[in-house]
């Protein structure tokens, strides 16, 4: 049998390509997704049918683009703070505002 080199697990993948500094960093920036996730989807319909919006449908899709995911990224930051993950969570925000504003930015070609 030939020695094998034993590929990265998932966890060992994700700390690497996020650049944390351990396997519960990993474990602790993924409760915070799921939390997020699960917050958002028991919240999500009672925004919208505040603002009386019937499920499906574009203005459905406007005002959840202008309120919900704008309110999963402020969710994201508090888990990310609760689970002690506040900088990794902020330094992900800022790369999406840069990554925003660059679609925005007029370009000087």
């Amino acid at each position: 049998m030939k020695n094998k080199e034993q590929k990265p697990g998932f966890l060992q993948r994700l700390q690497t390509k996020w650049k944390l500094d351990s396997l519960l960093q990993v474990v602790l920036v993924l409760v915070v997704f799921a939390c997020t996730g699960f917050t958002i989807l028991f919240i999500k319909n009672p925004i919208l049918d505040f603002f009386g919006v019937e499920q499906g449908g574009f203005v459905n899709t406007v005002l959840y683009l202008l309120l919900v995911l704008p309110l999963y990224q402020i969710i994201l930051l508090i888990y990310g703070f609760i689970f002690g993950q506040f900088r990794f969570f902020w330094e992900k925000e800022k790369q999406i505002f840069r990554r925003i504003a660059k679609l925005f930015s007029k370009k000087s070609d």
